[in-house]
């Protein structure tokens, strides 16, 4: 089952002598400064290029579709200006002068004026909706162009940040491929991130008095709302990390707060919660879980992390780190 199921042993209730995260000198999120700020690098390229990937992806769909209106637009403009033109080759020019010069009176000249003058204008005005289509036509196929080479991009973007985070992992003997945790949580979905959202700590953090992002606020209600209660702490004053951004918080896996490592019911709740962040990963622009000695990255799934401590709050056995972008 993996090395989250082989964990066992007697559930501890939160007291004292658990240190909660952050509090032995870890920073609280389980690595050295410099792995941190590798992988939360990495994460938030690699985030980025992903959701530029799918913007990319939705434009290329509309101009698909407006190329594809475009194209059905020729082909009856074209028919239009064909049949002008050859209603005045018929007509020919020097007809138009005759039926000018052979006008019996004032008025029927000016009639015959007035006829020849519409002809010429819806001439003109075929020949300038069709040259507009096709302008736009050709416009339209040079965005898809644009987009598909963009969509390259990103890829290679996403695929940079990948090795990236998985050799910053290596290089602190970290990292090995990780089983998932048991199914949960997936049932729930969050609503994304509003659009506009803000990264600066300019939300009142409800869990510490400090300050927390938008992005993570909006996480942390949305986790709430769906049913994940229990004690949370967000904000907090450290060396690296996300945690003084106001871009992560602890949610502890026991009722009563940071315990030891979580057993039974507890560790349910943390294995719900975990999937619960990384079925809606896209929508909560989840950089990173941390949970039970493992770390879940957007680019390479669960991989094995284990902090220097040796204790629950640094090996996060007793709660789930959520870090945003």
């Amino acid at each position: 089952m993996g090395l989250l199921l082989a964990v066992c042993g007697l559930a501890v209730v939160a007291s004292p002598a658990n240190a909660a995260p952050g509090d032995n000198g870890d920073d609280g999120e389980g690595g050295s400064k410099s792995l941190v700020e590798q992988l939360e690098d990495a994460s938030r390229g690699y985030v980025e290029a992903k959701a530029k990937l799918k913007s990319s992806k939705e434009k290329q769909t509309e101009l698909t579709a407006t190329l594809k209106k475009l194209d059905e637009q020729v082909g009856p403009k074209q028919a239009a200006l064909d049949e002008i033109a050859a209603q005045a080759y018929t007509s020919g020019r020097l007809g138009g002068m005759s039926a000018l010069v052979n006008a019996s009176d004032t008025e029927s000249f000016i009639d015959r004026t007035m006829i020849l003058s519409t002809v010429a204008a819806d001439q003109n005005h075929a020949i300038e909706e069709l040259k507009n289509t096709l302008d736009a036509q050709r416009k339209a196929k040079l965005a898809i162009d644009a987009t598909v080479k963009d969509q390259q991009k990103q890829v290679n973007v996403m695929a940079k940040k990948k090795l990236q985070a998985e050799t910053a992992l290596k290089k602190a003997n970290q990292g090995a491929d990780a089983s998932s945790s048991s199914d949960g949580g997936s049932s729930a979905k969050a609503d994304p991130v509003p659009s506009g959202s803000g990264s600066g700590c300019s939300v009142n953090d409800p869990t510490s008095g400090g300050c927390i992002t938008p992005r993570m606020s909006h996480a942390l209600k949305q986790a709430q709302k769906d049913g994940f209660t229990r004690y949370v702490h967000c904000f907090r004053e450290q060396n690296s990390g996300e945690h003084p951004k106001g871009r992560a918080c602890d949610f502890a896996a026991d009722k009563n707060g940071f315990g030891g490592d979580a057993t039974g019911a507890s560790k349910t709740y943390g294995n719900n919660l975990a999937n619960y962040f990384i079925n809606n990963a896209d929508a909560l622009d989840v950089l990173y879980v941390i949970w039970f000695r493992r770390i879940w990255l957007p680019s390479s799934g669960w991989k094995s992390y284990s902090g220097a401590g040796g204790d629950p709050s640094s090996d996060h056995t007793n709660h789930v780190h959520l870090s945003v972008r």
